[in-house]
């Protein structure tokens, strides 16, 4: 049984890898090659990591609402608290997307570039061209552990939102309310790292993107 899972495995990765390589080919034949791919997708990576920030702070607001919530329909508190926690889910789901898109394309243009600059036959000009290779590999490899580290902030407060939920999906009154207050300075505090962690990586972001729109 493993043996075939394996093999499944194997072979569905086999057929994505063959579909990305079929699109690059198809975008460059209409002149959009992966350098201009991969500017996109860093792009759309950052785009991805500020809605993240808006959100996950939009969360936090919610919570607050219903743990200093005085009278009304408290149902309706909760609900509206654990729509932003699925909500975050969602975005923080968006973020680790859009960032493996980026190593997608990333590892495929790295490897034509390295392939090309074996045919170029003149020595300086193969050596200028391996030095922007290093470089740039360098500022990407950089991006990419910005990018995910500033990611593996989420998984710890997106579990902390779903214990709360929980807890209060069958519990729901005051006296619970009042028990997990005092997580919430901690919740508090791990989201405003986030911020700060995400803050890093758009910056990380437009000067990688600012890089490869400048050596074009």
């Amino acid at each position: 049984m493993r043996k075939l899972l394996t093999a499944a495995t194997l072979g569905a990765v086999v057929m994505l890898s063959g579909c990305q390589s079929a699109y690059y080919g198809a975008m460059e034949k209409v002149g959009y090659h992966k350098r201009d791919i991969m500017v996109d997708r860093v792009n759309a990576a950052k785009e991805s990591q500020e809605e993240a920030q808006a959100q996950f702070s939009s969360a936090l607001e919610e919570m607050q609402a219903l743990l200093n919530h005085d009278g009304g329909d408290l149902q309706s508190a909760y609900e509206k608290a654990r729509d932003e926690y699925e909500s975050s889910q969602e975005a923080a789901d968006e973020v680790s997307s859009r960032i493996d898109k980026v190593e997608d394309v990333a590892e495929a243009l790295f490897d034509e570039w390295q392939a090309e600059i074996g045919e170029i036959s003149k020595a300086s000009l193969r050596r200028n061209s391996e030095t922007k290779l290093r470089e740039t590999r360098r500022s990407y490899e950089q991006l990419v552990r910005t990018m995910r580290r500033a990611e593996s902030k989420m998984p710890p407060i997106l579990t902390a939102m779903k214990d709360n939920m929980l807890y209060l999906k069958h519990n729901l009154n005051a006296q619970a309310i009042g028990a997990i207050k005092g997580e919430f300075a901690s919740l508090q505090t791990d989201i405003s790292s986030l911020i700060k962690e995400m803050n890093k990586s758009i910056a990380e972001s437009n000067r990688f993107i600012e890089s490869m729109e400048g050596n074009k």
